[in-house]
């Protein structure tokens, strides 16, 4: 078996994991969202490709394995469906700055006919293999993925994003026993706060802006970290004062479809009945009359109806990042006050604003306490930054386990699986 790692390795965004046996297996295939956007090395010829979850560093190319070959793809149906709908935003974006295409709605529309539906838990026969999908615990359908070879029983399990820890929609990932582990090390430098505190003293600080007859602007994530806000804003009672716009709201009735992967459905069903969904410019305005949360695209602010509405709050209004910033995002420039650009324009920002962690990512403490129930004899350390990947490496190693952090275009042979 021969691992090639495509994009992801040392590095987060464009993630690409090329696994090489019996036959020849693709592991998510995403573009790094930048300008210009970033993709993965080419994958070849594959027989099937496994994607983790929506979001387009995981997903964002995977139609491109339709270019040449008609391969099977397994991933879960809320996956595919939020996949859909940011990859043909993704599509929109590349037409509108002329840059040049390099997936094609015809593909898109392959991949949506040809992918298998994955539910957790149960196992699909794929040549030498046996495949199956356990919740992941980061967003609505994300997935670890088992291969298990028939004949030696070994067993290789590519993580994808997860969270050990429960979200309000999610219940937390599933441990799989390994033989290989392909790990996420997205923090593994540091561990997230205590989530209920910091959830505590979030609200306390909305409703604060709110009473004041402020704007609590959250720019979100669409797939996600929108519908969480949007059951965090029920759970405390703001529900009645929030508006959803942008993408956030699509990717939320998408979520709506799929009940059964929802921990706690009722809190979002409820949050979805009562919150003002802005359809029109009068929506939009009656969101800036003030004493309000507005839930909208984009979660860096670099792009989406937030950018409108940054430049209209009042004086008594306040932004809240809830995910993470990468750098050169208008996201981040905010956090190190930097002017954003807005239409081509330098703006900067006068709006105070506050920053919370929400991921959905394992922390540290998490990253290590899978490894050690998974149990695998090596373990490969992708999705995160150079210094992380080969920090999680280094401190695995010396608990005894085979670790490596490999970088992009590298190849590992672990011999006969």
């Amino acid at each position: 078996m021969k691992i090639k790692f495509l994009g992801g390795a040392s590095e987060v965004g464009r993630s690409g994991i090329l696994v090489e046996d019996d036959k020849t297996m693709l592991f998510d295939y995403g573009i790094k969202v930048e300008d210009p956007t970033e993709y993965p090395l080419s994958a070849g010829e594959i027989d099937a490709c496994f994607v983790s979850h929506a979001h387009l560093d995981h997903s964002g190319y995977s139609p491109s394995i339709y270019h040449d070959g008609f391969p099977e793809t397994y991933a879960t149906s809320p996956t595919m469906k939020l996949a859909e709908l940011l990859i043909e935003d993704s599509i929109k974006i590349h037409r509108r700055k002329h840059e040049h295409q390099r997936i094609y709605r015809s593909e898109l529309q392959t991949l949506m006919n040809r992918y298998v539906p994955c539910d957790y838990g149960k196992k699909y026969a794929f040549g030498e293999y046996e495949v199956s999908m356990y919740d992941a615990g980061h967003i609505c359908g994300s997935a670890i993925t088992l291969v298990e070879k028939y004949h030696s029983g070994k067993r290789l399990v590519y993580t994808g994003d997860f969270k050990i820890e429960r979200q309000l929609l999610e219940g937390g990932a599933e441990v799989v026993q390994s033989d290989v582990l392909i790990l996420e090390s997205t923090y593994a430098g540091k561990d997230h706060p205590n989530r209920e505190l910091m959830m505590e003293r979030f609200i306390e600080e909305v409703k604060e802006v709110v009473d004041n007859g402020g704007i609590a602007l959250l720019p979100v994530f669409a797939v996600g970290r929108s519908q969480e806000m949007l059951a965090m804003m029920n759970k405390y009672g703001l529900i009645n004062r929030t508006y959803i716009d942008g993408m956030a709201k699509a990717a939320t009735e998408i979520v709506e479809m799929f009940p059964e992967y929802v921990k706690n459905q009722e809190l979002l069903q409820g949050a979805i009945n009562k919150a003002m969904w802005v359809e029109n410019p009068r929506n939009r305005s009656s969101a800036l009359s003030g004493g309000s949360v507005i839930l909208t695209t984009s979660g860096m602010l670099n792009g989406g109806p937030v950018l409108d509405y940054i430049t209209k709050l009042n004086r008594h209004s306040k932004i809240f990042l809830t995910g993470y910033q990468v750098e050169g995002t208008n996201g981040h420039k905010l956090m190190n006050g930097l002017p954003l650009d807005i239409d081509g324009r330098k703006y900067r920002v006068k709006t105070p604003f506050a920053v919370y962690d929400f991921s959905a990512h394992a922390g540290k403490t998490d990253l290590h306490r899978y490894v050690k129930e998974s149990n695998p004899q090596t373990v490969v350390c992708v999705h995160g930054s150079a210094e992380n990947t080969a920090l999680l490496a280094e401190e695995l190693k010396l608990e005894g386990f085979d670790a490596r952090s490999p970088k992009v275009g590298e190849e590992i042979d672990l011999g006969v699986f």
